[in-house]
């Protein structure tokens, strides 16, 4: 039997004692662990590095890295501690490299799994699974493409995470999307096998707010990453069907439109939102089945926010 591809692991985390033992458990228990996994306290204060230091004991391919405190949070901070713990294992010879969240678990063969997809097809640059949370919710994969793969565990190949430049840190957020998109982009597939799944034990975007302001800014993250607003209108329709019913698809569609009609700068290149609109209305028409031009003409869009937009 072929050999798995080697790999590593970094988790920024911050402030994660209630959820990290779970994650570290999932991990040690793996039947092809990693070659080393890199944790990194980003100012934690509630005990996470006491946890992961009970583990670096016992296991020596666990390292804790500690981040200085920052009193600004953002998105973009996850980055710089991604990139601490980049720096830990850019010298090895790895030939994966995942980012894993510090609040989710899974079985003992989840790398496994997802190691033996990236080795049967070469052109795979990212692979992940589905994630379940408490709720029970999961994605409908009839509506979410498999081409997208979740921030709680992404797995590239070493190549394809080298030809993105890594990740973006992007304050407002959607630094996961955007490392989907570039992959993608550049010419790699990505891919998330729905035959496993990872539990999620914190519920998306709702740390530190509302479920509705999560909606809200997940709206503004659309719009960030260029989603058509044509695109942006079929997914409130469908996001008013989950909790909380109705007011959750209209913040999601209120934070969009407020960013549009601020023309809120993107963080990311004319060329990533293009590319990304192509992908969405090629989808549209594989779900609606339409042979024939679609969207409308007026709906075509370039990589730019016109004034058509906003009619």
């Amino acid at each position: 039997m072929k050999s798995l591809p080697t790999y590593v692991l970094i988790t920024p985390a911050r402030n994660e004692a209630q959820f990290i033992d779970l994650t570290l458990k999932s991990v040690v228990t793996q039947t092809h662990r990693p070659m080393k996994w890199v944790i990194v306290s980003d100012g934690s204060t509630d005990g996470t590095d006491d946890i992961v230091n009970g583990y670096t004991k016992t296991y020596p391919w666990i390292q804790l890295v500690r981040m200085p405190d920052r009193k600004e949070r953002h998105f973009a901070g996850k980055v710089h501690a991604f990139n601490a713990g980049y720096a830990c294992v850019r010298e090895l010879s790895y030939q994966v490299i995942a980012s894993l969240d510090a609040d989710i678990s899974f079985d003992e063969e989840y790398f496994s799994f997802l190691l033996r997809k990236l080795a049967a097809d070469t052109t795979l640059g990212l692979v992940g699974t589905p994630f379940q949370e408490t709720s029970g919710h999961i994605y409908d994969y009839r509506f979410v493409s498999i081409e997208h793969v979740s921030g709680a565990c992404q797995l590239f190949r070493r190549e394809c995470f080298e030809s993105i430049g890594g990740y973006v840190p992007v304050k407002g957020g959607s630094i996961d999307h955007i490392a989907v998109i570039t992959a993608r982009m550049k010419g790699w597939k990505t891919r998330t096998f729905t035959e496993k799944c990872c539990e999620h034990h914190r519920e998306m975007g709702t740390a530190h707010r509302s479920v509705l302001m999560s909606k809200f800014k997940l709206g503004v993250k659309d719009y960030a990453i260029g989603n058509h607003p044509l695109w942006e209108g079929l997914r409130t329709i469908y996001q008013m069907k989950a909790p909380p019913v109705g007011v959750g698809g209209l913040a999601l569609a209120a934070g969009y439109f407020w960013a549009l009609v601020r023309r809120a700068q993107r963080p990311v290149p004319q060329e990533l939102v293009a590319f990304h609109r192509r992908e969405q209305m090629q989808r549209l028409r594989r779900l609606l089945g339409r042979r024939g031009p679609f969207p409308p003409k007026r709906f075509q869009e370039s990589a730019d926010t016109s004034s058509e937009m906003t009619k």
